[in-house]
């Protein structure tokens, strides 16, 4: 619907941010002469920052409803595989969710994956291109590029074209469509009323999370991934409607599904501190399997750009891949959730784990890499789980003594995993045990997600969520920190040393100051203030030159705007902004008790010096502590 707003509408919305800040900015191009009492009683003070606005609880309401939206669209997509799912290979109708496995179709199993493919390419040529992948970095860019707006269209053909993929065989997990299509339903909703970029980047991460919890059970990862992958901060007006979408997916999920954890792991023992210490190295190795499967990836997403065919047949030439290997490891094809649980309660290991973690790697690999429809998290995780589960086997045969859980092993792998290629660790913990609800397993995933994390980081630039967003010129943050110029008072950087003007000088008298050389001649712009100090305006040094304006003019004459101030005990953000609301190069800095009095002046050239104490602190080393002198002092005190 918003994509198909008239243009007379959109210039309309255009027109009226515009005109609200130039009300709130100027009062025009021409002088005015401006009292006293006026000036401080239209004098522009920077606007208070609060933690929450009353648009908030809007944002808020509407979250909920995204999120109770995206619980059944969760359900609907499900539903919507198990029935592709049933049809194709058993033959049957049921909106029941089943594995391949048990399929009897023989070598013309290699053949329904390529349908499946060739129907999402054609939906991606004559449909929409956003369909293809996985679906997250498209938001991320979407986010980062286009304030958030991703087309609506998307909202039905993400699912759509996913549940055909996996329903005829694709190696993905349900997740990935269902958080794209709930994101992609928050932007919707975030594009029909008038909104901010950020209400619909809050709206739309609500949505992802929601789809997230819907599937999982999984509120507060859902929360936690909405943060590390979409939202890029930590700020109460946009954790709050997320927290509260992702509540009400999963309250929509206990309704059909109900409580039990997707993922049953039982009878778990306190870890050593030898098998903790394991765990860890655990996590450093699968991470670096994660690091090493985004390279695959990305290496096969660009061998399939030098093919001589066009983009929409290369899903159905890697769904080739994915029937050859169906056909030979069964339990590849599909969502593959059972896998999973298989391989943490300890079902499958050994030698049957090795084969359904290197077939479900080339199959996901190679179908993804095609740019058919599908997602990462499941087949990330089965992949991790079986690798996770190898190491601890291994670990168990060689320190016996140390009790080796290989459950927890392959627990901690399916979490380092993805740590290492999505860099979302605290994602990657909390899901863990929110799909177990294992509290002993917290303090291994902890130590394993960590070190894969550290893996991660030093081994690659950007992850298997951002590369293709890198690739395309887009930067993507990777550190969210609090703003610097939070902690920073405007009165430690302002210039207490304040040239200013009189308000009975005519415009003669300050050219002849101003050429005779004066230091301050070089500034831009000052204040104007009367008889009793107190603030008028600011003149700018281009009207004061303007040949225009007659000599005999007072300077008062010359004021053509409110005068724009800051509090000496405003943080420097409020400066920034105070700055570029009113497009500005300075403020005039003023107390609280005496706003009228200018006490000292704000440049920019101020805000950026602030900066140098942040680079000190950040890369300036020094030793605060000499081991040799406390040894002197002690020496002499004994």
């Amino acid at each position: 619907m918003a994509e198909d707003a008239a243009p007379s509408e959109e210039q309309e919305d255009e027109n009226h941010a515009q005109s609200s800040l130039s009300d709130s900015t100027r009062t025009g191009g021409v002088p005015v002469a401006i009292g006293l009492n006026v000036a401080l009683d239209n004098a522009n003070f920077p606007r208070q920052p609060t933690l929450v606005e009353g648009r908030t609880l809007l944002v808020s309401l509407a979250a909920i409803i995204l999120g109770v939206a995206a619980g059944y669209i969760a359900q609907l997509l499900q539903a919507l595989i198990g029935l592709i799912t049933n049809l194709v290979f058993y033959g049957r109708f049921s909106l029941q969710m089943v594995t391949p496995f048990d399929n009897k179709l023989g070598w013309w199993v290699i053949i329904v994956p390529v349908i499946g493919g060739l129907i999402v390419g054609v939906m991606a040529r004559f449909g929409s291109a956003g369909i293809r992948g996985h679906g997250i970095p498209e938001a991320i860019e979407g986010i980062l590029t286009n304030e958030s707006r991703i087309p609506a269209r998307l909202t039905l053909l993400k699912p759509l074209s996913a549940a055909i993929a996996i329903g005829t065989g694709g190696p993905f997990g349900a997740e990935g469509p269902i958080i794209v299509a709930g994101g992609a339903l928050g932007s919707l909703a975030g594009q029909i009323p008038r909104t901010t970029a950020m209400e619909r980047k809050t709206l739309l991460a609500a949505g992802a999370a929601g789809g997230m919890a819907a599937t999982f059970g999984s509120p507060v990862s859902a929360v936690l991934l909405a943060v590390e992958l979409l939202l890029f901060e930590f700020r109460p007006r946009s954790i709050i409607p997320v927290a509260l979408a992702s509540t009400a997916a999963t309250a929509v999920r206990a309704v059909h599904v109900g409580t039990q954890p997707i993922f049953q792991l039982t009878n778990v023992h306190q870890p050593s501190n030898e098998a903790l210490a394991f765990y860890i190295i655990l996590g450093a190795l699968v991470g670096l399997g994660g690091v090493y499967a985004t390279f695959l990836l990305y290496w096969l997403e660009d061998q399939f750009t030098k093919l001589p065919v066009h983009w929409m047949w290369w899903p159905a030439i890697g769904a080739i891949a994915v029937g050859v290997i169906g056909y030979f490891a069964p339990h590849t094809l599909g969502v593959g959730y059972d896998n999973i649980s298989n391989i943490l309660n300890g079902s499958i290991m050994g030698k049957a784990v090795i084969i359904l973690g290197v077939m479900k790697l080339i199959s996901w690999s190679i179908s993804l890499g095609s740019g058919t429809s599908g997602g990462t998290l499941a087949p990330l995780f089965t992949i991790g789980g079986a690798l996770g589960s190898v190491l601890g086997l291994c670990g168990q045969t060689l320190f016996p003594g140390a009790l080796i859980d290989i459950r927890i092993a392959a627990l901690v792998g399916m979490a380092a995993i993805f740590a290492g290629a999505s860099r979302a660790m605290l994602t990657s913990v909390v899901f863990a045990f929110e799909t177990t609800l294992q509290p002993l397993g917290l303090l291994p995933l902890l130590g394993g997600c960590s070190a894969a994390y550290l893996i991660s980081s030093l081994m690659m630039k950007n992850t298997i969520m951002t590369e293709k967003v890198a690739r395309r010129g887009i930067f993507v943050p990777t550190e969210y920190t609090a703003d610097y110029l939070d902690r920073i008072r405007v009165r430690d950087v302002a210039t207490s040393k304040v040239i200013t003007l009189n308000a009975n000088q005519t415009v003669l008298e300050v050219r002849e100051w101003l050429a005779d050389k004066n230091a301050a001649a070089h500034h831009q712009g000052f204040p104007v203030v009367d008889e009793n100090k107190q603030l008028l305006g600011l003149v700018t040094y281009r009207d004061l030159m303007d040949m225009n304006i007659p000599m005999d003019e007072p300077i008062t004459k010359l004021i053509k705007r409110p005068p724009a101030v800051i509090y000496d005990d405003n943080a420097l953000s409020v400066a920034v902004d105070h700055m570029v609301h009113e497009n500005v190069g300075r403020l005039p800095v003023v107390k609280r008790d005496a706003p009228g009095r200018i006490i000292g002046i704000i440049s920019r050239g101020d805000i950026l010096s602030a900066h140098g104490q942040r680079l000190k602190e950040t890369h300036h080393k020094m030793r605060n502590i000499r081991m040799r002198q406390l040894w002197k002092k002690y020496r002499q005190n004994k």
